[in-house]
Formats: structure tokens, C-alpha cells, sequence
């Protein structure tokens, strides 16, 4: 079934649009080939936001981000500033991350509590456990780790743009999907690792560790 899945990325995120882009850029232009070539994402992943019931601060932010981006492209007016527009979203997403790290509040430990909501915990309970001191510096380094991901992914994005301009766009989008791939290994190791921490913390200083809600109302 994952497998399946990661073939159904491939076919949406990159298949679909080479195939729009390249054979749709002389019919009607640069622009609107670059901007039906993302439609495919768009409808896929809002498909998979419905279907998987990601009705959370995770899901929010991602539809959010989807919206907010499909808005910049139906403005931009030109393939080119359709890019530049992707480069400085990306560049404002990385500096929340920043922001949220600074003022002790890392967006990891929103995505990790609704990650273990989904898993039937409380959520103002994984909530008050994770912003313990002692566990809030494990999440900073993973929002870090999304930091580094934008810093690095808006760098090439830009150093294409300048090399190529307009033609940039599928380097951009299998650029964007192989580097997401290996950062979301990343992510996850890090989520692992930073959860992984949070209970060795617990249990060093006696602090009683969560219990999913059905054990609770079965007691």
C-alpha cells in the first residue's frame, strides 16, 4: 500500500506536470501551462486531506499553505514571477519556523501533539508533557531540521531561477520532490528521536507518561 502511494506521488507531483508543462507550453503558453500543471497536486492533495480526515493543525497548515500558494500563482501574470512568487512563500513558511523557534514555541511540538491526538491521546495533556523545559529543546531541533530544509531548497530554487528562468520549473519540481524525500527521512528520524527523549524524560523525573483516552474510560 506504500509503495502504492509513493508511485501515486511520483505520477501527481511529477509525472502529470512534465507531461502539462512540456507538451502544454507551446499551445498555451509558458504562464498557463505552468499554472494547469499544478492543478494536479493541488486537487491530489486535497483529495488525500479529505480521504485520511486530516482535520488538525497539520492538515490546516498544509491546505492552508496549498490555498495561500494557488492565490500567488493566479496573480503572478507570468511563468517567471510565478517561480519567484514559490521562492518567497517558501522563504516567509521558513522564517515562521525560525520565528516559532525564538520565541520557545517550535511548530515540531504542534505536529507532534496532533500526531498522537490521531493516536487517541488528550491533547492538552500531550500539550502540557511536551512544553515541559526539559523536552521543548528535542522539538527545537527538529524545527530546525524544517529550517534547514527551506534554507537549502530556496537556495537551489533561486540559483535555478537566475540560471534558467522560466525553464526552471520542472528542475524545480523533481529538485522539490527528491530533497523532500530525503528531509522527510529526516523529519521523522528526528520526530522519533525527539519523542523518543521526551519519555526518557518523564521517567527520569518521575513524571507520570500519557495513556491513550479509551485505556482511561475503560478503567
Amino acid at each position: 500500500m506504500k509503495t502504492n502511494y509513493i508511485m501515486l506521488d511520483l505520477l501527481v507531483y511529477m509525472g502529470l506536470p512534465y507531461i502539462i508543462w512540456t507538451y502544454g507550453r507551446d499551445i498555451i503558453g509558458d504562464y498557463y501551462a505552468m499554472l494547469l500543471s499544478t492543478l494536479p497536486a493541488i486537487v491530489y492533495t486535497i483529495f488525500r486531506f479529505i480521504k485520511d480526515r486530516q482535520f488538525n493543525l497539520v492538515g490546516v497548515f498544509i491546505i492552508s499553505s496549498l490555498l495561500l500558494s494557488s492565490i500567488l500563482d493566479l496573480l503572478a501574470g507570468s511563468a517567471i514571477q510565478m517561480l519567484w512568487n514559490s521562492v518567497w512563500l517558501s522563504y516567509c513558511f521558513t522564517f515562521i519556523y525560525i520565528i516559532s523557534m525564538i520565541i520557545q514555541k517550535p511548530l515540531a511540538i504542534y505536529f507532534a501533539i496532533e500526531f498522537m491526538h490521531l493516536q487517541g491521546y488528550p491533547r492538552e495533556d500531550c500539550k502540557d508533557l511536551y512544553f515541559i523545559k526539559g523536552n521543548v529543546k528535542w522539538f527545537q531541533l527538529v524545527t530546525a531540521i524544517f529550517v534547514i530544509r527551506g534554507l537549502v531548497m530556496n537556495s537551489i530554487m533561486v540559483w535555478l531561477i537566475m540560471k534558467h528562468g522560466a525553464d526552471a520549473f520542472m528542475h524545480l519540481i523533481v529538485v522539490r520532490k527528491v530533497l523532500g524525500y530525503a528531509f522527510s527521512g529526516l523529519i521523522f528520524a528526528g520526530f522519533l528521536y525527539a519523542g523518543n527523549k521526551a519519555i526518557l524524560f518523564t521517567k527520569k523525573n518521575n513524571i507520570e507518561w500519557l495513556k491513550p483516552v479509551q485505556t482511561v474510560e475503560s478503567k
